[in-house]
This record gives C-alpha cells, structure tokens and sequence, in this order.
C-alpha cells in the first residue's frame, strides 16, 4: 500500500515483500535496449578469462532499476508526482544472473514543497540485497510525493 506524503516518518524502514531473481534475459536485453555493450555484461568468455568475478555482472542500472522499482508498490504508487534525483548510488557487490535480490527502503528525510503546497519531498534510501543478504546496491531517491491534504485539486472556475 502507497502512501501519501504525510503518512511517512523519518527513520520509517520498509522491507518489501516483493523478491526478484535476476536472469540472464534481463540482462541481455536491458544492455541491448540501453545500448550498453559493454563485456562486463555480455561476455561470457571475456569475463572469464578478463575477470576476476569469471562470469559476466548484472548491468548495474537495471540493477538499480529493480530496487527501486521493488519498493514503489510499498511507497509510492500512484502518489509520485516527480522523481526529482538519485544520489549516492553504490554497488558495493555484484550481482549476477540467478541471484534473488530483496530490498528495503529507509525513509531518511522529509520536507513540505515550498513551490507546490500541495506536495511533499522525500528522501528514501532503497537497499538492494542478494539471496545471501549481501548488499548489492543502494542508492538516495528524492521524490515529490501528493499530500493527502491536497491530493484533489479543486478545478478553477
């Protein structure tokens, strides 16, 4: 369940039901569709031999992707209004096809829009963990979320 703006609290610490075990055709074409092709994710026989992992990595911006993405059901569906930026993305292990990542998001800091009264900004810190809890990614997401005080704009006359 999604929450409005000012149903969060600083210091609240979401761990999302949702697990997702990265394949090999995630990777594949997410490379293909970014236009990334980079060996590091589809070369097999490159990392093999050029690598000290042996075994291509998940590309890191799907990686990315799928964190965030695991924790909108929880946070934010259908209350974004924007996605101002991520910060301080880390991937401090990899992550490779086959592995089930699960993630958990931290609220870290809140303030009321001053531009739009009607919404709220939101600092959430998305952890993305592998099937042995190992952390594989986090990252900072600002974002513009409704206030549940003014969510329904009255139409001008």
């Amino acid at each position: 369940m999604s929450h409005y703006y000012d149903e969060f609290k600083v210091g609240q610490i979401f761990r999302h039901a949702i697990r997702r075990t990265a394949t090999e055709t995630d990777n594949l074409l997410f490379s293909a569709l970014t236009h990334n092709p980079a060996p590091l994710h589809i070369d097999y026989e490159y990392m093999r031999t050029h690598s000290e992992f042996g075994k291509p990595l998940i590309n890191s911006f799907f990686t990315l992707g799928l964190i965030v993405g695991i924790s909108i059901h929880d946070t934010t569906l259908r209350r974004t209004v924007a996605n101002l930026g991520l910060e301080e993305a880390r991937f401090p292990a990899p992550l490779f096809v086959g592995d089930t990542v699960h993630v958990e998001t931290e609220v870290l800091a809140m303030r009321p829009s001053r531009s739009r009264p009607h919404n709220g900004i939101v600092t959430f810190e998305h952890r993305g963990y592998n099937q042995h809890d190992v952390l594989i990614a986090v990252c900072r997401r600002n974002a513009l979320l409704q206030r549940q005080t003014g969510h329904q704009l009255t139409p001008s006359v």
